[in-house]
């Protein structure tokens, strides 16, 4: 045994991992833990934490049993027994104190490591705090207070410098309405959707989020940012929204907007769908069932190109050509579908190389000379106009390749964490849950291996 003079057990101190005080003895303690019995060893215990003078009169001897992390696999039982002194300065107002060290500050009842432990558990380890405080052996308020303070320490109090952001939102639980009893009129309390703001190429997760879907939120969160920051933002990466669009160009008008390409390609997929439905029930009266030729090629019409085979291209062309007129027209809309789906992929993520402003031209110019001459079918005509309304952007993503795939994923997150903490009802709450799910850079930080 690793045991001094003085009846210190070095070895046991060790594995204790408790800086400040040192362990005498070690016990069972009839249920399957251990009963640790240590004293102080830090002599700055002594010191008043009111006047710093270091008291030399004894008073008495207390125990205290903070509570610790398990060594071993068993649970620990501390015993601590601190002395407390009299204060001896004439100047000093208080009479005596106990003794405090940093790993267990005055007034704590758990240790610093044990708190560590507890808000890691919640920020880098995705687990929820009820799950923390069980497997703790803590309270909820406890572990939500060891998460929030480990949360400020590990997120950074400003947004890391970056490039290009994205913006997008997600919904979360449903509006709070609450009637005004002055004007008795209802009013929104909390708005069921939140914005989140990302680093769009960087990996570093989410900036912040604001609560509401207008113009206002996402301008005022932008402006509140520091100058320096703002002025490297360039590029800010949004789907097709004019409300993002209105803000983006009020608080950062240096910047350009970015238009993703997933969403263009998803609203082309939307107007072929309309137009198949809207055929479908002009020709037959009703929706498409089993036996009609639309229904058995349905999925093809919403599959890229060059994915199906031979013989479901062929598959596709006959059935529609056995439509007649109709399926003539939903054959016009899916081959426009695919011509901006042409025109995207010249983005440069896609071909590593900047793309050629001519070859962007005779692309575009395939697209819209393929609607001029199917203007009767008011579908893709207005997927021209949109394609029109957000060119700049949609231009500018060809140039740069820089997507809202970020913001995507970073919702992804941000549900899950909600499901798995059964939902939110604190909101603030669930905004700092948000950053710390997303935040990739503080995970790797704590987890480097």
């Amino acid at each position: 045994m690793d045991i001094d003079d003085t009846g210190i057990n070095e070895a046991a101190t060790r594995l204790l991992g408790l800086e400040g005080v040192s362990v005498i003895k070690v016990k069972d303690d009839g249920s399957g833990g251990s009963a640790v019995y240590v004293v102080t060893a830090e002599d700055s215990a002594r010191a008043c934490p009111s006047c710093g003078v270091f008291a030399t009169r004894l008073k008495d001897y207390r125990t205290t049993r903070p509570r610790h992390l398990p060594c071993g696999g068993r649970p620990v039982s501390i015993q601590w027994r601190k002395a407390r002194w009299h204060c001896t300065e004439p100047a000093c107002g208080r009479g005596s104190f106990t003794e405090a060290i940093r790993a267990v500050p005055a007034g704590m009842r758990t240790t610093a490591a044990l708190r560590q432990a507890a808000g890691a558990a919640v920020c880098d380890g995705s687990r929820t705090v009820v799950q923390a405080g069980r497997d703790l052996h803590l309270s909820w308020p406890i572990v939500q207070r060891c998460f929030e303070d480990h949360a400020a320490k590990v997120l950074p109090e400003t947004p890391p410098a970056t490039s290009a952001i994205g913006i997008d939102e997600t919904r979360r639980g449903k509006p709070v309405w609450k009637q005004n009893p002055d004007t008795e009129k209802w009013e929104l309390v909390a708005d069921a959707w939140h914005i989140g703001f990302v680093d769009a190429i960087g990996g570093r997760g989410l900036f912040g989020q604001v609560e509401g879907r207008n113009s206002a939120s996402v301008a005022d969160w932008l402006s509140a940012q520091p100058a320096a920051w703002r002025e490297q933002v360039r590029h800010v990466a949004i789907d097709l929204c004019s409300t993002f669009r209105a803000a983006v160009h009020r608080a950062l008008p240096h910047a350009a907007v970015v238009v993703d390409c997933f969403h263009i390609v998803q609203l082309a997929q939307r107007h072929l769908a309309d137009l198949r439905r809207r055929l479908t029930w002009k020709q037959h009266g009703r929706r498409a069932r089993k036996g009609d030729g639309i229904y058995t090629v349905r999925k093809l019409l919403r599959r890229n190109k060059e994915n199906p085979t031979e013989e479901q291209l062929s598959l596709l062309k006959a059935e529609l050509e056995y439509m007649g007129t109709y399926g003539r027209q939903i054959y016009a809309a899916w081959q426009a579908k695919e011509l901006l789906r042409g025109l995207l992929h010249l983005a440069v993520s896609r071909t590593h190389v900047t793309p050629d402003r001519s070859a962007i031209s005779a692309a575009r110019h395939r697209f819209l000379a393929h609607v001029a001459d199917h203007a009767h079918l008011p579908e893709i005509v207005t997927l021209a106009e949109t394609v029109e309304q957000w060119w700049d952007g949609i231009e500018t993503y060809l140039v740069t390749g820089i997507t809202n795939a970020a913001s995507e994923g970073n919702n992804r997150l941000i549900k899950l964490e909600a499901r798995n903490a059964f939902g939110f009802r604190n909101r603030e709450n669930q905004r700092l849950r948000s950053r710390c799910a997303t935040t990739r850079r503080s995970r790797r930080e704590a987890h480097p291996h």
